[in-house]
């Protein structure tokens, strides 16, 4: 499907609808989406198709005649901090363009688009201690050029350049099509043909919906359920590094940060009607399962990073998701492309699919034989039987 043919409805935390077509329609004045958001004061009505034509029916379900989407998703996705930033940016993703097709294509956008230069977050921290990214606004038209359609910002990097950094990249992503996940408060709507698709994002951080706090995230899941036939849920949740490929089944702490209970989350999610849970923030591959028929893959990994991620071992191995859901929400049918970083980030196929193998080991290490995906020849999902 063309990104012209998704129509978007945003809801604000006030439930004032804002409509528009995925061309780059701005759903709030600049500068006034996030902050709104952060302050609870809800956005006000953008120019795009009358409300009545989304209308706020708290309730009124998706729309009746759902039919199936197919999804591509990936991982943590930067490309680069300026001024280290590709010598040609313009094909960065060319390699791997053929994997990023779908009626949704969704990524973890790890950092800003903004030429704000001030970083609120490292301060005087001594180099190699914090990192803050930022890549200029007008490479989120690469990102929509590479197939994007929306992009979550429920991270620990998209207030690294404060409010106004974090302004600029919604603005950016809104000009390019691309449709900014993750703000505190607001659903993103996505009508894919008949079928009303939902996303919310969460991390654990004041400028996003909240990750810890589960009873307002089971609440906004359930206001999306109502509004939507299938609700997508990202997070960025769990530790971080070589060593965090394993869903543990417990609260994890990474820098002293509380960065959720994965597992916890994740099923909390599906029983309030999540029917997609996409994960990141580990920055390597974790298992995936299916639970209530609902696909939960814990975490994408790195997808690319122009010198922003390590890439030894397992770092830089990767996918990408494809996964079609019925008209219910349910696992359908998917495939995991395998995809390795080389050089300096750049996303490539991996014919050895390093990536796959150890998704699905991951998935058999972690998971009852009742819930673990196991993946066949191609790169295949195979749902667990019984």
């Amino acid at each position: 499907m063309s990104r012209a043919g998704l129509a978007i409805l945003t809801v604000a935390a006030s439930a004032v609808v804002f409509a528009g077509c995925m061309d780059g329609t701005v759903r709030d004045p600049p500068g006034e989406s996030t902050r709104n958001q952060r302050d609870g004061k809800g956005g006000k009505k953008g120019e795009g198709k009358p409300a009545s034509e989304g209308e706020e029916d708290e309730g009124g379900g998706g729309s009746g005649k759902a039919g199936a989407v197919s999804f591509a998703a990936v991982g943590d996705t930067a490309m680069g901090v300026t001024p280290e930033l590709p010598p040609s940016p313009q094909t960065y993703f060319e390699p791997i363009e053929g994997e990023l097709s779908g009626d949704v294509v969704f990524g973890n956008l790890e950092g800003t688009l903004t030429d704000v230069s001030e970083d609120v977050k490292c301060g005087d921290a001594k180099p190699g201690t914090c990192y803050a990214f930022r890549a200029p606004p007008e490479y989120a038209t690469y990102l929509s050029e590479a197939g994007f359609n929306a992009m979550s910002l429920a991270n620990n990097h998209a207030y690294d350049f404060g409010e106004a950094g974090q302004d600029e990249t919604v603005e950016s992503l809104h000009r390019a099509g691309i449709e900014p996940v993750g703000i505190p408060g607001r659903t993103v709507f996505v009508e894919v043909g008949p079928t009303k698709v939902a996303f919310l994002g969460f991390a654990s951080y004041d400028y996003t919906n909240s990750l810890t706090d589960l009873e307002t995230a089971r609440a906004l899941i359930r206001k999306a359920r109502k509004r939507a036939d299938i609700v997508v849920v990202a997070n960025h949740a769990g530790a971080e590094g070589a060593d965090a490929t394993h869903v543990s089944g417990e609260t994890e702490i990474y820098l002293g940060e509380d960065r959720g209970n994965p597992e916890e989350f994740a099923h909390m999610a599906v029983e309030a009607g999540a029917d997609l849970v996409l994960g990141s923030g580990p920055h390597v591959l974790r298992g995936m399962e299916i639970y209530r028929d609902r696909l939960i893959a814990y975490s994408l990994g790195n997808f690319s990073g122009f010198h922003n991620f390590g890439l030894e071992g397992i770092l830089g191995e990767t996918v990408v998701l494809h996964a079609t859901l019925g008209p219910d929400g349910a696992f359908r049918a998917g495939r995991l492309a395998s995809v390795r970083m080389v050089e300096a980030g750049q996303p490539v196929p991996d014919p050895e699919g390093a990536g796959a193998a150890l998704v699905e080991e991951l998935s058999q290490d972690d998971f009852a034989p009742s819930r673990a995906i196991k993946v066949g020849e191609d790169g295949k999902i195979e749902a667990p039987k019984g």
